[in-house]
């Protein structure tokens, strides 16, 4: 059985906020790649568990978030920049898995909530709003791959059971602020939701191991997040300190087609 796992950092648990942990340079970067890798390699426990034969794991955060070094040796890695879709995954993948994954921007009760940035006010496909998780099981479901689980904060795992309610989920941690996030600038954003109540390390992984698992025991039984042709896509950013709020609108028959369109920001008229 051929397992592909897309993996971001902000859902991880202990992962606190940006400025200190997402990328090179910031004091706990080192910290929270241990600390994702840490949630990859109990994905791929529960996995093999479940007899997984060749595994994928795909490093999806923008500064990379796997230590090599610690990764499981049963995984191949995909990782480095530039990256895009469809991430490397095809038909011949049988289950996906999600780890590590945040809500989508302005999220009710999110932790760290974005949508591939902070300045991402909202994003919808055929007017289906959604944020990275919704793209990430879109593009596997493209090649017949069915996303059988996902963890991160417990509003990006109410967001999968919105999609798929059949999904497997394991939520490691809480996000503490409640209150939409609509209005604000992008920097405001990024310190909107950044409390939460986090599981410790060992009791993370140990339900992630076990949602993984039964993701795969169950996989007959979870169906594909789908949409349609043809593809209409809304972006709209939020005000920045610099620009104003923009949209962007592009159309497409082929939905890998449509993630990988060049996209033309206009400004929102007031």
């Amino acid at each position: 059985m051929k397992v592909y796992i897309m993996t971001d950092m902000e859902g991880v648990a202990g992962v606190t906020d940006s400025e200190n942990h997402s990328g090179p340079g910031a004091r706990y970067y080192e910290v929270a790649r241990q600390l994702t890798t840490g949630e990859t390699n109990a994905a791929i426990e529960g996995a093999l568990e479940a007899g997984a034969t060749d595994i994928l794991v795909v490093d999806g955060h923008g500064h990379g978030a796997i230590d090599p070094l610690l990764l499981h040796p049963a995984a191949k890695l995909m990782n480095g920049r530039p990256m895009g879709y469809p991430f490397g995954c095809d038909k011949s993948f049988d289950v996906a898995l999600i780890v590590g994954q945040h809500a989508k921007s302005n999220t009710d009760g999110g932790h760290l909530s974005h949508t591939g940035s902070f300045v991402v006010d909202e994003l919808t496909i055929n007017g289906v709003s959604m944020g990275e998780l919704g793209e990430n099981m879109l593009f596997c479901a493209y090649f017949g791959v069915p996303t059988v689980m996902v963890s991160g904060d417990r509003a990006c795992c109410d967001e999968a059971r919105a999609l798929v309610p059949q999904v497997e989920i394991a939520a490691v941690k809480e996000g503490l602020r409640h209150g939409p996030a609509k209005g604000l600038t992008a920097n405001q954003n990024r310190l909107h939701n950044g409390s939460a109540i986090h599981l410790h390390p060992e009791r993370a992984r140990s339900l992630i191991r076990e949602a993984a698992r039964r993701g795969l025991q169950r996989r007959a039984e979870i169906p594909r997040f789908w949409l349609e042709p043809p593809y209409e896509y809304v972006q709209a950013l939020r005000r920045t300190d610099d620009a104003p709020a923009k949209i962007a609108r592009c159309r497409a028959q082929d939905l890998i087609e449509l993630l990988t369109a060049p996209k033309k920001y206009e400004p929102v008229e007031s």
